[in-house]
């Protein structure tokens, strides 16, 4: 039987290799901050928001197990397309960094779970009050090229998706890192 390959875009290629460089980088972050070892959500801004840019990554494997759609902030002049970053209380941008994935709770959104920010850049998040949740204005599948709406800060997914990584949350012994880069 004849396996036939499809050769992959260079564009695809790099994405590849930028999600394992910060899969490389969030497993060490994990290590040094006693956080999880073995999962890390990973979100990379620089692709569209109408594809999936929220990776749970198995760190024992090195490999991607889900993927969905994630909201940007709606802050300092960011579009649908162009997200900017920010970590000032009521800028309602995304903020850039590590975050652990802290408790669950039941919020204006439904189930939840509070971020807490690691660095400068994401240090005011638990503050701003930046939580992962759910929306029903974030579609379950690409929607590319269309947009998907945006948010005030918050990593917002669809609620499938949200259901899918609960399991996940809610069964490890020590905290989730979350690592939202550009």
């Amino acid at each position: 039987m004849l396996v036939q390959t499809v050769p992959q875009s260079n564009n695809n290629l790099n994405q590849t290799n930028r999600i394992k460089l910060k899969a490389k980088q969030a497993k060490l972050f994990a290590i040094n901050n006693h956080l999880n070892t073995n999962i890390a959500f990973l979100v990379d801004m620089q692709i569209h928001c109408g594809k999936p840019r929220f990776f749970v990554y198995n760190l024992t494997s090195d490999s991607i197990i889900a993927s969905g759609l994630v909201t940007h902030g709606s802050g300092l002049g960011s579009s649908y397309l162009k997200p900017h970053f920010g970590n000032t209380v009521g800028c309602l941008s995304t903020s850039l960094g590590f975050y652990r994935v802290g408790s669950k709770y039941s919020g204006k959104f439904g189930t939840a779970y509070k971020l807490h920010g690691l660095e400068s850049t994401n240090s005011k998040a638990f503050e701003r009050s930046v939580v992962l949740h759910s929306h029903t204005c974030v579609p379950a599948t690409t929607s590319y090229p269309l947009p998907i709406c945006m948010s005030y800060g918050c990593p917002t997914v669809a609620p499938s998706f949200l259901k899918s990584i609960e399991p996940i949350l809610d069964n490890v012994e020590m905290p989730v890192v979350l690592s939202i880069y550009n």
